[in-house]
């Protein structure tokens, strides 16, 4: 199949027509639970997790970002199953990353839980991953802060700690829990993507575009939806390649690339 390019048709089928491990890094988030029925269409979750390790090059990454509903007060747990699943058919669990929203309420007086603020990015590999650019932070602490660091093992096995300084850094390894902004919170000058219902950030997109690849990599979404991460590839130098069975958010995917032209444009 061709790249840099956007298929309107089933992921499952397009998958198929795809060469054996010829993507280097995928990035998507899948209709969930009750969303599962998505603009009048379902998807044979098994399967295409299958086919996804069959396109995926050795040491190529898949980044899964997934959320569960919650029906009559419990959650379904779905997000466990497919990464357990993953785990199944050979795929490594290299990461179980947290994307917190910024910009939601915290409380709900309507119902006998806290405000559902995040999502798992559950980062699956074929193998060792080949490639990992970490994205790097001011750090949090100043210089100066005394904190606790582990030295070591007491003979019961309990960790033994002491109290350090905390020395300057200009910066450091981000951890693995990434705040961004939603809906019209985000920083993007994009406001085509929100006639789709269920974008995520265009800077998630980048940062783990960023993280697992390099330019001229292959990036591939199956559930393209509004097209974030074939407009953020193509920003970043990168091939894309992706399905969207729906028409309707094609065309919200095609005003997106013709407006974006590089990073600049994000």
């Amino acid at each position: 199949m061709e790249l840099d390019k956007i298929y309107n048709m089933d992921c499952l089928d397009g998958m198929r027509q795809m060469e054996a491990e010829s993507v280097d890094l995928t990035v998507t988030s899948p209709p969930y639970d009750n969303l599962r029925t998505y603009n009048g269409y379902c998807f044979d979750f098994e399967n295409i997790a299958r086919e996804l390790y069959r396109v995926t090059k050795q040491g190529g990454v898949v980044v899964w970002v997934v959320g569960d509903a919650t029906i009559d007060g419990n959650e379904t747990g779905t997000s466990f199953r497919q990464a357990l699943y993953f785990k199944e058919i050979g795929f490594k669990l290299h990461d179980t990353m947290i994307y917190e929203k910024l910009s939601v309420a915290c409380y709900d007086p309507d119902c006998r839980r806290y405000k559902q603020a995040f999502e798992y990015m559950f980062v699956f590999t074929k193998g060792k991953p080949k490639t990992f650019n970490p994205i790097t932070d001011k750090p949090v602490l100043k210089p100066g802060n005394i904190h606790d660091s582990p030295h070591g093992r007491n003979k019961d096995g309990g960790r033994r700690w002491h109290r350090r300084p905390y020395e300057h850094k200009d910066l450091q390894v981000r951890f693995n829990i990434w705040a961004y902004g939603v809906g019209n919170n985000q920083t993007t000058k994009d406001k085509i993507a929100f006639n789709h219902p269920a974008t995520f950030p265009e800077m998630l997109a980048a940062d783990h575009i960023r993280s697992w690849s390099n330019e001229g990599d292959i990036v591939l979404d199956p559930f393209m939806g509004s097209g974030t991460t074939a407009k953020v590839a193509r920003a970043l130098g990168r091939h894309y390649i992706g399905f969207e069975i729906s028409a309707e958010y094609c065309e919200i995917i095609r005003q997106r690339l013709e407006q974006t032209k590089s990073l600049f444009d994000l």
